[in-house]
């Protein structure tokens, strides 16, 4: 599951939750990926050699790998986000570091701040979103629908626990 709990000292009250976008294709698969595709392509190019029409077809798969390889590239890079939400004793605290190094945070007394899931009228079904100090912050958006689920679970039960 792309989230993580954890304790910052061993005694301490201080809890971390770490979000980040699920990643399915990594670096080494997405270099075997676009090494298969660029010989899948060249293949056929194989009874092309020696023949003008090679120069006419060559454009066209380096074409076709260099915008695969971009596409990829971008998404890689697009989702490159991290939240990471702060619990002590006494405050809550959320930040998102975004891709291209946006820096958000919130904070508000922990006693005020309340988990709320939107089933159907957020951006995505079960939006979750945390509530406190007159603001509303979203919380794991990227994450699947079950995921999600789990993740409004899971704050429910941290943020109403004392520390």
């Amino acid at each position: 599951m792309p989230y993580d709990w954890n304790r910052t000292e061993a005694g301490s009250n201080v809890q971390e939750l770490h979000l980040w976008p699920h990643q399915s294709l990594r670096p080494k698969g997405y270099a075997w990926f676009l090494g298969i595709t660029f010989a899948l392509m060249a293949l056929p190019l194989v009874a092309l050699l020696g023949t003008p029409v090679l120069w006419g077809v060559l454009p066209f798969v380096l074409l076709v790998v260099g915008g695969i390889w971009f596409a990829l590239d971008r998404n890689r890079r697009d989702t490159q986000i991290l939240e990471i939400l702060t619990l002590t004793g006494d405050m809550a605290r959320l930040v998102r570091l975004d891709p291209h190094g946006e820096r958000k945070e919130w904070a508000c007394n922990r006693y005020w701040v309340h988990a709320e899931m939107h089933d159907a009228d957020g951006p995505v079904p079960h939006y979750v979103t945390l509530h406190g100090a007159g603001r509303e912050v979203e919380i794991g958006a990227f994450l699947s629908e079950d995921e999600r689920l789990s993740l409004y679970d899971d704050l429910n039960i941290r943020l109403h626990r004392s520390g």
